[in-house]
């Protein structure tokens, strides 16, 4: 009687490992496949942010010439040329991303940016208005800013910017860019604002900083601005400061603020060093 209870429970035990085995493996698959999925995804992000740009286009070079069709491993190559600095093939590689079938309107705003570095501004304009307006993204509104800037288009310009504020938690570099339109428009109190608000979002977006210099020296305002600064900064928005001031004919104030530049400078500042020595000659 033993032995017949025993037989089955055996058999019986032997079919559970079975499955368990079985789904074990399924796991085991699985997880080996997402391991490897979130390893590429790893890589490819250390290749579009820290890894040397060169190094980068080749890594991308090889992965599509491996795997022609993976659009991501397209993308990563336009994305490394414009690391690289090498826009106008930037230009072909983003062209080559869109003729993939999952391509998307993300892509055409990048080819957009790709032509704009590239000066292109008919073709990026031409290409963001092939964007439909219900495909709202910062970066979108970003160019298209820059697009009407460069037409000369300043309502456009000024509520494409307002747009792009809005849709970014990070707004620093936008800001800095509306200020310098203002103040290549001349309305330097404006930009002065916008150059202010830009560095509570930023307090180390130097271009922010130098920007604000030369709007309160638009109005012969050479008093630095109160923000926060390193010494090194300090000096070097001195010397903004002091050439702007000698551009607009305040000679001596330009060499005060230039002297004020070399002694603050926690280095020799051979820019200043050179200013002065001009204006002595």
């Amino acid at each position: 009687m033993r032995h017949h209870l025993v037989l089955p429970l055996l058999l019986g035990g032997m079919m559970v490992l079975s499955g368990c085995n079985a789904l074990g493996n399924a796991d085991v698959s699985r997880a080996v496949a997402d391991a490897e999925a979130a390893e590429a995804d790893s890589i490819r992000d250390i290749m579009l942010t820290v890894a040397e740009p060169r190094e980068a286009v080749d890594y991308f070079n090889r992965k599509v010439r491996d795997f022609p069709d993976d659009i991501e491993h397209k993308r990563g190559l336009a994305r490394s040329l414009v690391r690289a600095g090498r826009q106008s093939e930037a230009v072909l590689a983003w062209r080559k991303v869109l003729t993939h079938p999952d391509a998307g309107h993300e892509d055409t705003v990048e080819l957009a940016d790709a032509l704009i570095r590239t000066s292109d501004w008919a073709g990026a304009k031409e290409v963001l208005d092939s964007v439909p307006p219900t495909h709202e993204t910062f970066k979108r509104y970003r160019l298209e800013a820059m697009v009407a800037d460069s037409n000369r288009e300043w309502t456009r310009a000024d509520s494409f910017y307002e747009t792009a504020v809005d849709l970014t938690t990070k707004p620093a570099g936008v800001l800095n860019n509306w200020g310098y339109s203002k103040l290549t428009r001349g309305d330097t109190a404006a930009a002065e604002r916008l150059f202010t608000e830009a560095i509570t979002y930023d307090e180390d977006l130097f271009t922010a900083k130098n920007n604000l210099v030369l709007a309160r020296a638009g109005r012969r305002t050479y008093a630095l601005p109160i923000v926060p600064m390193t010494q090194e900064e300090r000096a070097q928005l001195l010397h903004t400061a002091g050439l702007a001031a000698i551009k607009q004919g305040d000679v001596d104030i330009g060499r005060s603020l230039l002297q004020d530049a070399v002694d603050t400078h926690p280095r020799h500042f051979e820019a200043a060093v050179r200013a002065l020595q001009s204006l002595d000659a």
